[in-house]
């Protein structure tokens, strides 16, 4: 019994809710946005014999609204959209068509190698081989240092080798000679032991210097600075005459940089929700990637070279990098560089402009035009790219969307054309 009373109580309540607002569609407005316009929609469908002891209505805005209206199907006295003026808008088509599945990111160029030209050894700069900023091969001479005391130390040892083998060579005849006395007895053991004990040494000793004559040969190797890699070169921090020192961490330790400039990376981050879709497109060779420098209307084509083995926990994204050929040095180390991968081609795909997609409190929407009458369309949409929405649900791709004016709407409310956009095809 409690219930039936409160249900009767409701509907009590609504009963005079409902009155009041055909009553006071101005007041209902300031509690309730959007009743005062449904008042006068009861208020017109109302016979004129009780409309006409109903208060005026005092705004001017829903005045202009309470007048009887043409309702849909040509009833008069009906409040309903079509009875509404046409709303000026642009249209544009759906489409339905292959469509590139991409990421776009911000990128970075980097150099896959870079080398640090240093000394091993303390001399002076004897000459520089190749100007500041010269693209150089792998083996190309760049410094040579002074190094004509290491040399004079070659050839030092180089006369000591010389007096060890003319030694070593003396020593088997000495040690054949004893041992012819020895057999005769005219010898002793005592002279034939030492005989060839001084072979022995002899043969030692020059083992010694030709170990210390080809360190000496590696050190001369240090007085010429080689290019290890093929790349660009860097500004010299010290030129011919200068000392420059083994060990010094200054800048002017350093004598130029070499950067690999052909080939060439980029790395940019990705949002991890797509390095399942990007994993399996470097599996299957197809992760083009293509590079337009900031500020540039050039671009340059390579593809995904490898994704690192972690995903960013602080920013949720993963770092990847994609190799160019660069053979023109198109692309410069430490340069920003909008980067667009293309993972796949998604077929039979609908896509529709951004500007037609409306946001509600059920989810994204559009208008579409339905013999001069905008219908609302609940969609869901997959991405952005490129301008447009990737819609999975709720078009079948050759509907006439609403582009501008939308704002105006409401569902079933006539529209006036002023552009169509009809050729718009897949991305």
């Amino acid at each position: 019994m409690k219930v039936v009373g409160v249900v009767k109580t409701l509907i009590g309540l609504g009963v005079v809710t409902g009155a009041a607002i055909v009553i006071w569609p101005d007041q209902a407005d300031q509690f309730w946005p959007g009743a005062g316009e449904r008042g006068l929609e009861w208020r017109a469908q109302l016979p004129k014999s009780v409309a006409q002891h109903l208060p005026a209505v005092k705004s001017n805005a829903t005045a202009k609204n309470a007048e009887p209206r043409q309702a849909e199907g040509g009833r008069p006295g009906a409040g309903g959209p079509a009875a509404r003026p046409p709303v000026p808008v642009n249209t544009e088509m759906a489409t339905r068509g292959p469509i590139p599945f991409r990421i776009d990111a911000v990128g970075t160029v980097q150099p896959i190698a870079t080398i640090a030209l240093k000394t091993r050894i303390d001399a002076q700069v004897e000459k520089i081989f190749v100007p500041d900023g010269s693209n150089v091969k792998a083996g190309d001479v760049l410094v040579k240092l002074d190094s004509r005391q290491i040399e004079a130390q070659i050839k030092q040892t180089e006369a000591t080798i010389a007096k060890d083998l003319a030694a070593v060579e003396q020593s088997p005849r000495d040690v054949a000679r004893l041992e012819d006395l020895l057999s005769k007895g005219s010898g002793t053991q005592l002279n034939l032991d030492t005989a060839r004990t001084q072979l022995a040494s002899g043969r030692a000793q020059l083992s010694a210097d030709q170990a210390v004559l080809e360190n000496q040969r590696v050190q001369l190797s240090w007085y010429t600075l080689s290019a290890p890699i093929n790349g660009r070169l860097g500004t010299f921090s010290s030129k011919a005459g200068n000392i420059i020192r083994a060990g010094d961490n200054t800048a002017t330790g350093t004598l130029a940089t070499i950067v690999q400039t052909a080939p060439i990376y980029v790395s940019f981050s990705v949002p991890q929700a797509v390095l399942a879709d990007l994993r399996a497109a470097i599996a299957a060779g197809t992760a083009q990637a293509v590079a337009t420098p900031q500020g540039s209307s050039k671009s340059s084509t390579g593809k995904v070279a490898f994704i690192d083995n972690a995903v960013d926990q602080a920013t949720g994204s993963v770092n990847v990098r994609a190799v160019f050929e660069n053979m023109d040095d198109f692309l410069w180390a430490g340069q920003l560089c909008n980067v667009r991968v293309t993972v796949r081609v998604d077929q039979d795909v609908v896509s529709i402009p951004r500007t037609a997609t409306q946001a509600g409190q059920i989810g994204n929407y559009v208008y579409v035009i339905d013999n001069g009458v905008a219908r609302v369309r609940n969609i869901k949409v997959q991405r952005f790219q490129d301008g447009r929405d990737i819609i999975t649900e709720g078009l079948k791709g050759d509907e006439m969307l609403v582009t501008d004016g939308a704002l105006q709407l409401i569902d079933g409310g006539r529209v006036n054309i002023k552009k169509a956009e009809t050729e718009k095809g897949a991305i």
